[in-house]
């Protein structure tokens, strides 16, 4: 979640849809004598400002003192959250399972000791057959203190079946547990790190996937146990840049959910992230017809209501798919006509922009900028790569050594040769000081050194020079990271050959696709 509008009240009422509005009217109308007016004045005040200014919201609320604001967001605040539960139960298992427990909890309370094992009883199914286990220990817990603490003779043994449940509840929830850690300190690793940059990195990601992966994790068939498994390695083999090894996690977990689709619905986000990587990883390999169709497959999902109805999923859906249309026409080479997504992703960027989180913006701003480097728009190259060099936040250590990088090259492409030198000496500061190098950038910095002083003529053989000597890196896996932010080796064939580097890298797809 972006940090530029702190007020949580005025995110929570900036993202709410008009049906959800409407829905907390009545709601308040209803459950209120005087329709609470101080906070419906409150809530129409805020919904009307475009950014949260205090002194502006006291202004428009005669009679209402600064230390009084605070109770009143507060109870708006709550309100509006039990407004969306009530909205919302049925949409989700998760809402759904916990009414019932509540429901049931409610029941004991009042003694009604049959019909809240009843009910809970009816909630275990449902959890059950939703592979909702985290769910089923607080459920058995009050099954357990109603059959202790009073004689309900609902069943023979109850105490035994109940103890050996509560056994295995608690051993796959563990498992999962640690997993789920496991997927999640791997995705850490690599926001942090990047990709491994040579066999020290490499050892030490090996090392802490054998240490912490469970024994006897490959025998587990549970869904929640298999989705995490995958990430987990799925992970591990990107870290590596093992780009094969990813594509086969990353299409293991999307088939997890073809097998179970009732798990689309519970588990929609996981299911979107695994599409966007498996995405990811027919990028990386250049699949382009498995692209293709399940960049198509992708697109119609996040048409249905499903994806459409949620705040959540329709913006994780519109980033994901910005991203793999882009990256399509970076197979293609098409970057001019990559262009024409730009208007429309600003728009949607900036609308959804209290709910973006700054490394995904970063993130697209410098696809963006490569889409115009292709495109031969230096300067506009610059401008959005600037967005990520000036704008002092915490992405990831690859994002940056890369988005100076490429400001170095679209300086050079300009001819500005007054800034080229320095500029070059404070990119190699930063990227040696990051620890950062491939082979391939090393050689990239000891051609623009020799460059400064060769002529026109002396260029093209040092350019030659250069292709030679990391052309035969494409296929080495600590230089991929280098191809992957970008297409160098194309960028120098445009050079050498005196062509558009768009059209060097759309003759390679064509090559490819007549392989095909």
């Amino acid at each position: 979640m972006s940090n530029r509008n702190p007020d949580i009240l005025f995110q929570l009422i900036k993202s709410l849809e008009k049906a959800e509005k409407r829905h907390f009217k009545l709601y308040i109308t209803r459950n209120s004598a005087n329709g609470d007016l101080k906070i419906v004045r409150l809530f129409d005040a805020l919904d009307k400002m475009e950014a949260y200014d205090e002194r502006v919201l006291l202004k428009k609320l005669p009679g209402t003192e600064k230390r009084q604001l605070y109770n009143l967001k507060t109870h708006l605040y709550k309100e509006i959250l039990a407004s969306l539960r009530l909205l919302k139960s049925a949409d989700s298992i998760d809402l759904q399972l916990h009414e019932q427990f509540d429901y049931a909890h409610i029941l004991y309370k009042k003694g009604l000791f049959l019909q809240s094992l009843k009910i809970l009883e009816k909630a275990k199914e449902m959890a059950k057959s939703n592979h909702k286990y985290n769910f089923l220990t607080q459920v058995i817990s009050l099954e357990k203190r109603i059959e202790t603490l009073h004689i309900t003779r609902t069943m023979r043994h109850r105490a035994e079946e109940l103890s050996e449940e509560a056994m295995e509840i608690t051993t796959r929830n563990q498992m999962v547990a640690r997993l789920s850690n496991l997927a999640l300190q791997m995705y850490s690793w690599y926001t942090r790190n990047g990709h491994a940059r040579n066999e020290e990195d490499e050892k030490g990601v090996k090392e802490f996937l054998k240490k912490n992966l469970p024994e006897g994790i490959w025998e587990e068939k549970g869904f929640y146990e298999r989705l995490y498994l995958y990430q987990s390695m799925g992970w591990y083999a990107f870290i590596r840049q093992d780009f094969l090894m990813y594509y086969r996690y990353t299409k293991k977990w999307v088939e997890l959910f073809d097998a179970q689709p009732i798990m689309i619905r519970v588990e929609t986000g996981h299911y979107i992230k695994g599409l966007h990587n498996l995405l990811n990883a027919h990028f990386d390999l250049r699949n382009f017809k498995e692209f293709e169709s399940t960049l198509q497959r992708f697109e119609e999902f996040a048409k249905t209501p499903r994806v459409q109805d949620h705040d959540n999923f329709r913006i994780q859906a519109f980033i994901y798919i910005a991203h793999a249309k882009i990256n399509g026409h970076f197979m293609k080479g098409t970057f001019k006509e990559g262009l024409l997504l730009v208007p429309d992703i600003e728009q949607q960027l900036k609308k959804y922009a209290l709910f973006i989180d700054t490394h995904r913006i970063m993130v697209m701003n410098y696809k963006i900028a490569t889409l115009y480097f292709g495109s031969g728009d230096y300067d506009t190259s610059i401008d959005y790569l600037q967005k990520i060099i000036y704008d002092h936040v915490d992405v990831g250590i690859d994002l940056q050594c890369y988005a100076r990088l490429l400001h170095l090259m679209a300086h050079y492409e300009l001819g500005n040769d007054s800034i080229i030198e320095s500029l070059t000496k404070s990119v190699y500061r930063f990227m040696s000081k990051m620890k950062n190098f491939t082979v391939v950038e090393e050689e990239m910095f000891r051609f623009l050194k020799r460059s400064f002083n060769l002529t026109t003529r002396q260029l093209k053989p040092e350019l030659e020079k250069f292709l030679q000597k990391i052309k035969h890196l494409e296929k080495n896996r600590f230089e991929t990271r280098a191809f992957a932010y970008l297409d160098v080796i194309s960028w120098l064939e445009s050079k050498v050959y005196g062509k558009p580097m768009g059209v060097i890298i759309h003759d390679k797809y064509l090559q490819n696709k007549r392989k095909d």
